[in-house]
Parts: C-alpha cells; structure tokens; sequence
C-alpha cells in the first residue's frame, strides 16, 4: 500500500466519522458559508501579480515535522503583504498537522485561499464553502475521471473553483471543462520522488485554454522563469518557505528576487 492510498483510506474513514459529527446543514448555517468567494483564476492571470501560490504546511509524511513552530495568521499574513496571489492551507491533520481551524484563520487575508487537502466526497466541498475557501484542491491520483467531474460540477455550483492535480500523463482524461485550473505536481505521490521536468514535459499536453500550475519542487526563481515560458501561470511553493524560521521573511526576499529578474 502506497502513502497515497494509506491517506485516501483513512480519509474516508474520516469523512464518514464527521459527516455523523456535523451534518451539512450544520455547515451551511456557519457565518463564513456565505461570503463572496475570489478568484484564483483571476489573481493568476492578472500580469501584475507574482502568480505564486504560498504554503502553510507543518509537516508531511515524506519530511515529518517542517515548522511546527510559527503561527498560520502571521505567516500567511507576511505571505500576502509580500505579493502571494493566493494562499494554500492544509487542512488535513493526520497526515499533515493542519485543520480547518488553520484555514478559517487564515480567512482574515483578501486573496483567495486554496483548502489544500484529499477531497473524495461532496461532504468535504460544503466543508471548504464552510471554512472560508474559495478552491479545493481534486488529485487525480486519487479519484477517477467520472469522480473529478462528479465533484468539480458539486464545487462549481457552490461557487467554489477548482484545481485539478495531474502527476503523469496518464491522468490528462482527468481534465473536464470544469477543471479550468489544471497543476502538474512534480513530486510523484506514490513515490514521493520530485522531477521538476514534469511540468515541464505535460504542458505541452494538456487541452489549450486551462489556467496552468506547477506544484512541489520549486526553490529557485530561474525555475519559475523558466515555468513561465513553458505557459505556467501558477506556482505552488511550501516547503522552501515553511522550513525557514521566518517563511514570511523567505518569501518577502525570493519575491524581490523574481521581480528583480522580471
């Protein structure tokens, strides 16, 4: 049994302990349910913006603890003042030490915010409408393309917008037209091997029109330059803020970086 598929088991197993704990209706009454939601689409192909997507992330099961040490609400608010187009949270706590708490926190910043976690069922879509997300993260990996559709037509009817995770070429018949959003995950979640050609190499592949991401891997600015190139309009980095002491401060000073080169 791969990492991936210990995760999506117990996910499921969660879901089902929640959806008894609080039902939908539940969610839907909570204050944050109704709010406007904004758009990644828009935030990335707004040419004034950086186009990254910044990360908070305690740990994962491949690294264990990253930063356990600073605080969601100074973090992503350094994130935002620094020029991030949208905040990424995770929110699965098993696995990656986040929670729902950490993303409705986070809700104090005006930029959209990705709920970053393994979305198998609707239950966990009225779950993001109801922390205060505006795009849920679908894994190819983990779902099949009638679930990618099924599920992404229940987001986009809540409002929500949608970033579909493809790994490998084998997963392109994942791509729906409501998946407008589509991100290349260098780092293989079986594996959990990075290769940052990944991106590069399915972008050529992937059905012209769709908003283009690249996710895991990324250190350098001459890698998102490069990126940009190859047609990315998003960049997904955690890790390489998250590990510093201060990730805000990390961020504020590649982000002057990529300004200096653009």
């Amino acid at each position: 049994m791969t990492i991936l598929d210990k995760i999506v088991e117990h996910k499921r197993a969660e879901v089902a302990r929640r959806q008894e704990e609080i039902v939908v209706d539940m969610l839907r009454e909570r204050p944050l349910y109704g709010r406007r939601t904004l758009s990644l689409k828009g935030a990335l192909t707004d040419e004034g913006k950086t186009g990254i997507i910044a990360e908070f992330k305690r740990r994962s099961p491949s690294k264990g603890v990253i930063n356990d040490q600073v605080e969601v609400v100074d973090v992503t608010k350094a994130y935002t003042a620094a020029g991030a187009s949208c905040l990424s949270v995770l929110t699965d706590e098993h696995f990656f030490g986040g929670s729902d708490a950490d993303l409705i926190a986070a809700r104090v910043n005006e930029i959209p915010i990705l709920r970053k976690d393994f979305i198998i069922d609707e239950y966990q879509i009225e779950e993001a409408r109801s922390i205060g997300a505006d795009v849920i993260l679908l894994i190819a990996a983990c779902l099949t393309p009638a679930e990618v559709k099924r599920l992404a037509v229940f987001a986009r009817g809540l409002g929500l917008e949608v970033l579909l995770e493809i790994h490998d070429e084998g997963e392109l018949e994942h791509i729906c037209e409501e998946t407008e959003i589509v991100g290349v995950n260098n780092r293989d979640l079986k594996t959990f091997t990075v290769d940052i050609q990944r991106s590069i190499d399915l972008s050529r592949k992937i059905p012209a029109g769709k908003v283009l991401i690249a996710e895991s891997g990324i250190s350098k600015v001459e890698t998102i330059l490069q990126m940009k190139d190859a047609g990315f309009r998003g960049f997904l980095i955690g890790e390489n803020f998250m590990k510093e002491s201060n990730p805000g401060a990390a961020f504020g000073e590649f982000v002057k970086k990529l300004r200096e080169h653009v």
